[in-house]
C-alpha cells in the first residue's frame, strides 16, 4: 500500500529525529516549508529552546519576490542571527523534505553566510 506524502514525510522525520540531535554546542537547524511561507529555527533540543529563528513572514525583504528567492534571504538572515547568537556550527535538519528546490536555496544560503553543516 502506497504512503500518502504527508504518512511518508512523518516516517522520514521520525527516522531522522531519531538519530539528530541538537545540543548547545552543536544545534539543530529545522526547516519548515509551507505552500507559501518557509521557516527556519536553531534548536537546541536538550534545553528545550528556540535560539535563533527566521521566516519569510519576519523578513521584509521576502515578502515581494518568489519563494525559491524567498528560501535565500530567510537562509542568510538565520546565518547572521546564528552569528549574532554565537552560533557557527549546526546540524541540518530538512525534516523530511527532499533536498531540493527551497530547502536547498535555504541550505546555501545559510552557509554562505557563515554557517557551518
Amino acid at each position: 500500500m502506497a504512503l500518502s506524502k504527508r504518512n511518508r514525510r512523518s516516517r522520514i522525520r521520525m527516522r531522522v529525529r531519531s538519530k539528530i540531535r541538537g545540543t548547545a554546542e552543536l544545534p539543530r537547524l529545522s526547516v519548515y516549508r509551507s505552500n507559501k511561507q518557509i521557516y527556519a529555527q536553531i534548536i537546541d533540543d536538550r534545553s528545550g529552546r528556540t535560539l535563533a529563528s527566521a521566516s519569510s513572514l519576519k523578513v521584509e525583504a521576502a515578502q515581494s519576490v518568489p519563494k525559491i528567492e524567498q528560501a535565500g534571504i530567510v537562509g542568510k538572515a538565520i546565518a547572521e542571527q546564528a552569528k549574532s547568537a554565537g552560533i557557527e556550527q549546526v546540524v541540518f535538519d530538512r525534516n523530511g523534505y527532499y533536498y531540493h528546490g527551497r530547502v536547498k536555496q535555504l541550505a546555501e544560503a545559510a552557509r554562505e553566510g557563515g554557517l557551518k553543516f
